[in-house]
């Protein structure tokens, strides 16, 4: 008698609930596969809503050869995930859930309603068709001497058997929405060297403010200017001036040369230009008229339109020299220095820098020291600028394992 019974499909669970691990979850369950989402929040992909809060930036149209320099020191790794899965691979997924996206002024893409819930609710409707079972409040805590992953749930502990795992359990920013970095004492108890985790995109402090500056105008923007690391190109673009320092999209793209340069030489100095448009000839022209009666605030104002914020971040860091001097004025206006010494909190950053180091994983991104454990998304020691830049990667790296655990499940091991 003909046995016609299937062997059972192959079981993965997946640890996380971000772009990366939904996006690992869509590929394995198209392949066949039994997928098991564990989550530990009430629900999936929280930083990702919160990512969409004033508009879901999801990817940038940027040329591809400059899309996969943004990536840096990681650039190579990163190419290979976004030779399958790149910004426009990524739109056409997004199209075929039925949402439109454009490319605003900057480059950047946008859903047509610039809103995240949409998306991620199309994205759940179909995981849930394929079959995909999703566990929230389920938090992962290790494993059992015989390999079961330990889950902690709310009415206590249960163990899981998987034929492979993934883990997608993002960094350590913004714990409150599940990426706490716990994960790092749980793969370094079986031998996974881990680079140190690290603020990424995220805001710097200065020694100290004045009272004035910080009372009057923390939380100011200051629009239309260019920052440059000492020596570096200078970038175009604003930035906000906060109680203790400087944040907002023109430092995030520069967070991680700042940062590098802090830990290598205690502190970093970015020279902030007021007047990026206005040549420095011309302002030392403007500002040597004479001011006869008028007051240098008035002054500064009608020759250079400074004022506000931009004046009182002057006074705070130029020489009492230069007030005396249109020349050095103006060189202050164009080259103002801003010495950092630290990051902010690394719960504060955008995203997180360090984690499981490349030399770690095989081309697939399984662990090497743990076969049947793969990993993706931010928890992989990689960065990238803000602009669509990081979650391209997140769902890059996610199909990536998901291939590669898909594979390994083929090989029979």
């Amino acid at each position: 008698m003909t046995d016609n019974r299937q062997p059972p499909a192959s079981r993965v669970a997946i640890i996380g609930g971000g772009p990366a691990g939904l996006m690992a979850a869509e590929v394995l369950a198209q392949g066949g596969v039994q997928v098991d989402l564990y989550d530990g929040m009430p629900s999936v992909g929280r930083k990702f809503l919160l990512a969409g809060v004033g508009g879901m930036n999801i990817t940038h149209s940027e040329a591809k050869p400059a899309f996969i320099g943004r990536y840096a020191a990681s650039q190579a790794h990163v190419a290979a995930w976004l030779d399958d899965f790149d910004a426009d691979g990524l739109r056409s997924w997004i199209h075929g859930l039925g949402i439109d996206t454009f490319v605003g002024t900057s480059g950047r893409v946008f859903p047509t309603d610039m809103k995240a819930a949409p998306l991620l609710r199309a994205w759940l409707k179909r995981l849930r068709e394929l079959g995909v079972q999703i566990h929230t409040q389920h938090r992962w805590l290790g494993w059992e001497a015989n390999g079961a992953l330990r889950i902690a749930t709310a009415t206590g502990e249960t163990q899981v058997q998987a034929d492979a795992t993934l883990l997608a359990l993002g960094g350590a920013s913004w714990a409150r929405l599940g990426s706490d970095g716990a994960w790092v004492s749980l793969l370094e108890a079986r031998g996974i060297s881990i680079a140190p985790l690290q603020a990424s995109n995220c805001g710097f402090d200065v020694s100290v403010w004045s009272p004035f500056l910080r009372d009057k105008f923390a939380g100011a923007p200051l629009k239309n200017v260019s920052l440059n690391l000492l020596g570096g190109a200078p970038r175009l673009g604003e930035c906000v001036l906060t109680a203790s320092g400087i944040e907002g999209s023109l430092v995030y793209a520069l967070s991680a040369a700042i940062r590098e340069t802090i830990n290598l030489h205690g502190s970093a100095t970015v020279q902030l230009d007021l007047l990026p448009q206005t040549p420095l000839n011309k302002l030392q022209t403007a500002l040597s008229k004479p001011r006869g009666a008028q007051s240098m605030a008035k002054h500064l104002h009608r020759q250079a339109g400074i004022d506000g914020v931009k004046a009182a971040l002057l006074r705070e860091l130029a020489s009492t020299e230069a007030f005396n001097d249109p020349m050095q004025l103006a060189e202050a206006i164009k080259a103002l220095p801003i010495s950092l010494i630290r990051p902010r909190p690394l719960d504060e950053a955008i995203s997180t820098a360090g984690g499981v180091p490349f030399a770690q994983l095989d081309p697939h991104l399984m662990l090497k020291q743990l076969p049947g454990t793969f990993c993706a998304g931010e928890m992989l020691d990689w960065e990238a600028p803000t602009g669509g830049y990081l979650l391209t990667a997140c769902f890059a790296s996610g199909r990536c394992a998901a291939q590669g655990i898909l594979t390994w499940l083929q090989s029979g091991r």
